[in-house]
């Protein structure tokens, strides 16, 4: 059988992670049967490179460790409509005040086609969910996206094939790692603003860190997982949130006085025939599970009518585990899988 074609939109620390494992492919004996093949990449602001026969990865990890930049002008929203091509990796930066565009747009017009997509961008699953599935479901193709959310650990895979026949009442857990490097830090005595500087000196937090510590990545990420997992149909407009930037370390000490961590909670509950969702600053007992959750880790607790509670917990995550949970996806497509 023919490798799967990849179309890269994107090439930022993913990207070239994912592309970096498949450079590697030999030291993991796991990927011996990973047969894809790279026909394009485009990114926002650092140039295109397309090639129908392929693009080795090697080859574009030495074009962009050289030139910082790829050597064509390639539209992502052109290539993914015309270029030929068996599965869009949706890549791209999130975009919260583009409610989710143009990354949207690429996988909508891949979708439209009749080709796959894997996504690492939460946008298009929080802001166009039950859209672009319906439209993968019409045209014969499959929108997949486990590296959206807890990089990738198997979330969606968990609910997709092993909770057949549960009915998932509730989910919670902490999902922004930023906010939990930075709570720890401030544990420590630090005040906010050097917290932060921890977090990005570790690579962990944005240049722009707003969008952790307001609150809206967490946001995004539980709509993700309330639309898929409990067919909220939220937006992440519609969660109730709340973000850290008027805790100070003093308010972290006196919680360690009582007994008590605090953390950055997601929450969304049934609620009748509809799901509320928040994001929340909580004040947890030491042996709460989520207490628990140090650094970049994050955790998972699912509410099911039959199986109980279930927990996944994230130690220690990295580029790697990102960039697998894209792998998983592509794994999914190949056609012994499908």
């Amino acid at each position: 059988m023919a490798a799967l074609r990849l179309l890269l939109a994107g090439f930022g620390n993913v990207g070239r992670r994912f592309v970096e494992l498949l450079a590697e492919r030999d030291a993991h004996p796991g990927l011996a049967g990973f047969d894809v093949a790279i026909v394009a990449l485009t990114t926002g602001g650092h140039g295109a490179w397309a090639d129908p026969a392929g693009l080795a990865p090697a080859r574009i990890l030495d074009q962009y460790r050289v030139h910082g930049r790829f050597p064509q002008a390639l539209d992502t929203l052109e290539a993914a409509r015309s270029l030929d091509y068996d599965v869009l990796v949706e890549l791209s930066p999130l975009s919260i005040a583009g409610r989710g565009e143009p990354a949207i747009s690429f996988v909508r017009a891949a979708l439209g086609r009749g080709r796959h997509v894997v996504s690492a961008n939460k946008g298009p699953v929080a802001w166009a969910e039950r859209e672009l599935s319906a439209l993968a479901r019409s045209n014969g193709a499959r929108f997949l996206f486990e590296a959206t959310v807890m990089d990738g650990a198997p979330v969606f895979n968990l609910r997709r094939h092993c909770l057949r026949g549960n009915t998932i009442t509730g989910i919670e857990g902490i999902l922004n790692s930023t906010t939990n490097v930075v709570l720890g830090a401030m544990e420590q005595g630090l005040g906010l603003a050097a917290a932060v500087a921890r977090a990005q000196a570790l690579g962990i937090a944005e240049a722009d860190p707003r969008a952790d510590l307001e609150g809206w990545d967490a946001a995004v990420k539980l709509t993700a997982l309330a639309n898929v997992l409990m067919d909220a149909g939220l937006t992440p407009e519609a969660v109730a949130r709340q973000g850290i930037e008027a805790l100070t370390p003093e308010d972290l000490a006196a919680a360690r006085a009582q007994g008590r961590r605090i953390k950055l909670v997601c929450e969304a509950v049934r609620d009748g025939g509809a799901v509320r969702a928040s994001v929340r600053v909580r004040h947890l007992e030491l042996d709460h599970p989520f207490a628990r959750v140090e650094g970049a880790g994050s955790v998972l607790r699912i509410h099911t009518d039959i199986l109980g509670r279930l927990i996944l917990a994230e130690d220690g995550p990295d580029l790697s585990t990102t960039a697998y949970g894209v792998i998983a996806d592509l794994f999914a497509l190949l056609p012994d899988a499908m």
